[in-house]
């Protein structure tokens, strides 16, 4: 499990495939990583195979490159990173699986005030289980919904976030993994066969 408090940006060094999938190489700012420990590369739960000082590579399957964009990254990509969190840790953020729902479309960026408000277009299906005020996770990163108007969210950046994740860098088309709160697909499941009656 993640919380979705980025704790490092890291870097894509290589990007090669081998019969684990597709492996990377990532540069990043631990010394402590151990092999077959969870890891979030923007949003996207995977396991450290290699690991040493300032460096890991992780290996992405077939399923998690249809799910995500990780299969377009490439050598120089900076990714938000977050360790799975530890049984006695802070939630600072909010339950964060690391399984990534789909992609969103950034629509467009304006500034207002202090803040950076990112209007997004969410894929098919996945509106149902947001709601404002709630939480979801953008690359990684936890945020609070700012509003929502059919499949699109609009959410607000604040300078913290712009200057310590990959979000700063986002324009209008950015590609961005996508995953909803976790409550609200229990609750959409348990009241789906009572839908529509």
């Amino acid at each position: 499990m993640f919380t979705g408090l980025v704790d490092d940006v890291g870097t894509v060094t290589s990007v090669s495939e081998s019969d684990a999938g597709l492996e990377l190489r990532l540069s990043c700012g631990y010394a402590d990583l151990q092999p077959g420990e969870s890891i979030a590369l923007n949003g996207a739960c995977l396991t450290v195979r290699e690991c040493g000082d300032g460096w890991f590579t992780v290996a992405a399957v077939i399923t998690t490159l249809g799910r995500t964009t990780v299969a377009e990254w490439k050598s120089g990509r900076r990714v938000n990173l977050e360790r799975a969190m530890r049984a006695d840790g802070r939630l600072g953020g909010h339950i964060v699986q690391g399984h990534v729902d789909g992609v969103g479309i950034v629509d467009d960026v304006e500034r207002a005030g202090d803040a950076l408000l990112l209007n997004l277009a969410l894929p098919p299906g996945l509106a149902e289980t947001v709601v404002p005020h709630g939480s979801v996770t953008i690359d990684g990163v936890s945020l609070t919904v700012n509003d929502i108007r059919g499949d699109r969210l609009q959410l607000s950046l604040i300078d913290y976030t712009l200057h310590h994740t990959t979000l700063g860098g986002l324009g209008a088309g950015s590609r961005v993994h996508v995953e909803t709160d976790v409550i609200g697909k229990y609750v959409r499941r348990i009241i789906a066969p009572h839908l529509n009656q």
